[in-house]
């Protein structure tokens, strides 16, 4: 008996099945649902994992204004951001970012957890996060996934 490994030419011609996931993040924590997000988005879920072909799912996250972070890292946790020239390394708080662009805080948890190469931002196109509890995605008939 032979086994089956995905390769780029059946996720291209169609072979291979995405769905389509809503995932609610108010009151969930950061990482924990940033684990299960990257989780999706590689496939990993499914019985055909392969990877180094991306068989993962597409992931919709509503309401990322209202994730919660444990502790006090909603004060101390900083994000990073240098523009490469000298004095242009720029700090956020948590609570700065979540009140000026939620969606970054969710995108930054999720890349971090993809792996670093090339298919990691293929995997990242899949992720679309929003700040409210709207989204325009509801042709694609997305199912509700909850940990």
């Amino acid at each position: 008996m032979k086994t089956w490994v995905a390769r780029k030419e059946d996720v291209n011609s169609g072979a291979i099945e995405r769905k389509w996931f809503v995932v609610d993040a108010e009151g969930q924590t950061l990482g924990r649902i940033s684990t299960h997000i990257a989780m999706v988005l590689r496939g990993r879920h499914k019985a055909i994992y392969t990877p180094h072909v991306d068989v993962g799912d597409f992931v919709v996250v509503i309401n990322a204004a209202k994730v919660k972070v444990t502790g006090s890292k909603r004060k101390t946790k900083k994000y990073y951001n240098y523009s490469g020239y000298p004095g242009g390394l720029r700090a956020w708080t948590f609570e700065d970012l979540i009140e000026k662009d939620p969606k970054r805080v969710i995108l930054h948890a999720v890349k971090g957890m993809l792996p670093k190469n090339r298919l990691a931002a293929q995997q990242l196109r899949k992720l679309k996060v929003y700040a409210g509890s709207e989204h325009p995605h509801s042709a694609q008939k997305p199912e509700s996934l909850s940990f």
